[in-house]
C-alpha cells in the first residue's frame, strides 16, 4: 500500500532539514550565535554546530532544551 505522499513528485524534506532550517532562522532572529543558543540550552556549541549541518540526530530531551531556549514550543522547531 503506497500513500499519495510516497507517490508525489516533491522531494520530501527531512525533519532533520526543517529542524536545522528552524535552528538557524529563530538564532539569526535574536542575532544569538551558536555558542549563545547552546549556553541558553545548556548544550554544547559543537552538538548545536552539527545539529544545524544535519550531521547529529537528536533527543527530544535536547529539542526540547533548544526550544525551550529560544521560548518555543518543541513542535515549532519541526514545522515546515
Amino acid at each position: 500500500m503506497t500513500s499519495s505522499r510516497n507517490s508525489s513528485k516533491q522531494p520530501e524534506v527531512s525533519a532533520r532539514e526543517v529542524l536545522a532550517l528552524n535552528l538557524i532562522r529563530q538564532r539569526g532572529l535574536r542575532g544569538w550565535s551558536q555558542e549563545a543558543l547552546a549556553f541558553e540550552a545548556g548544550l554544547h556549541r559543537t552538538f548545536v554546530a552539527h545539529v544545524e549541518r544535519q550531521a547529529r540526530n537528536i533527543s527530544l530531551d535536547n529539542l526540547e532544551r533548544l526550544a525551550l531556549a529560544l521560548e518555543l514550543r518543541p513542535y515549532q522547531l519541526l514545522e515546515e
